[in-house]
């Protein structure tokens, strides 16, 4: 942490700031909210002004939104590269999925394996993609995910095919169940319902279907009109978010309505979208292959670029509840980890955070021995702006 006084001014400015908003649009509520309760018109307020001010502030709210997530968020923390587990036998990792215990499913172009992995990269388990019975042979995963129920789901591109690893078998080691065959299945993903979600690249589709017991597809639906889907991950309202290839990245409801798309919401400019995944606080995070970066579109704000930096050929992403990013990186056949955002709890524009903000920007100046800055410095400057407020 940089403690120059320049650094440590423009904090302080920072938090003056914030707080006299929140000051003065407090004082001017408590004034207003009377008067216009006891008053049959405007005063000498126009239309105009109103207008003005609705304007004024929903900028001002943007900008507020921008400085939170700014504050929020870590751009190009790389804190750890897990190697492909296969080695370079194979092509480079592609597709990655983190579960809720932290574990970490990998595949490899053109690699007949399923890694699972610890958060901290240790193999905990190597699942070869083998066909027993009468069809017996190898497949290759493109992309992988898990089911509501804890089973390891792949979309099998060359094959057009979708299987799911049932540990429950006759089987000592469990086997693969071929549930269901689809065009050219790319990416898969399962929604907040449990159904699967799968990205047909030729045939420009996301079909969604459950699984019964006996593995037996139910409810399917298809999304028809996209440009060669790629990835595709379950959005917090029970819809998906799906990437199209050299195009755009689309958010759909649960009812399979299409909600927006990335670029026209926001502005942005994609080059080549890749690996999609939406991360606990319902923000949505996109891997661009062209431009070898990862942003992230928060609910509100502008999109914030999370990597600029370090990647060849970014493919598949995932992120934990822990604020780690994994990105399947191609082109350097590794999985590469990067520290996003705070753990849970630590938001830097909360009282708390705050309040440790003005404690560190005293700290340089304790002399030994001195009182604690909560009971010196912060409480002297938090009056300081109250007065000044």
């Amino acid at each position: 942490m940089d403690y120059t006084l320049e650094t440590s001014q423009q904090k302080e400015k920072l938090l003056k700031t914030i707080y006299s908003l929140q000051l003065k649009s407090i004082a001017t509520l408590q004034t207003a909210s009377p008067l216009l309760s006891s008053q049959r018109g405007m005063g000498m307020v126009t239309q105009h002004q109103v207008h003005q001010l609705a304007d004024k502030a929903k900028s001002l709210c943007g900008d507020l939104d921008n400085i939170k997530n700014l504050l929020h968020y870590c751009q190009d923390n790389l804190v750890q590269q897990i190697p492909n587990p296969t080695g370079s036998r194979y092509g480079g990792v592609s597709g990655i999925h983190c579960s809720l215990d932290g574990s970490i499913y990998v595949t490899a172009e053109s690699a007949p394996w399923v890694h699972v992995l610890s958060s901290t990269g240790q193999t905990l388990q190597s699942l070869p993609c083998q066909q027993t019975g009468k069809e017996s042979g190898t497949f290759l995963p493109e992309d992988v995910t898990v089911t509501r129920t804890g089973m390891v789901a792949v979309a099998d591109m060359m094959n057009g095919a979708i299987w799911v690893f049932n540990p429950h078998t006759s089987l000592s080691k469990g086997e693969w169940i071929k549930i269901r065959k689809v065009g050219s299945p790319r990416g898969i993903g399962v929604d907040s319902m449990g159904k699967i979600l799968v990205a047909d690249y030729a045939q420009g589709q996301v079909h969604s279907f459950a699984l019964d017991h006996a593995f037996k597809t139910l409810n399917i639906h298809s999304v028809p009109n996209l440009q060669g889907p790629r990835y595709v991950s379950p959005a917090p309202n029970g819809g998906f978010v799906v990437s199209e290839e050299c195009g755009d990245v689309k958010v759909f409801a649960s009812s399979r309505k299409l909600l927006c798309s990335l670029s026209s919401k926001y502005g942005h400019r994609f080059g080549n979208p890749a690996g999609v995944c939406v991360d606990v606080d319902g923000s949505i995070l996109v891997a661009d292959e062209q431009r070898r970066t990862v942003h992230l579109f928060p609910e509100h704000g502008a999109p914030v670029c999370l990597v600029s930096a370090r990647l060849r050929r970014p493919s598949g992403v995932a992120c934990s509840s822990f604020g780690h990013l994994f990105v399947a990186d191609v082109g350097e056949n590794c999985v590469k980890v990067f520290k996003y955002r705070p753990n849970p709890g630590e938001d830097p524009l909360s009282f708390p955070a705050l309040e440790r903000a003005l404690k560190t920007m005293d700290a340089p100046w304790w002399p030994p021995g001195a009182p604690r800055p909560a009971e010196r410095g912060s409480r002297r400057r938090l009056r300081g702006l109250r007065e000044q407020g």
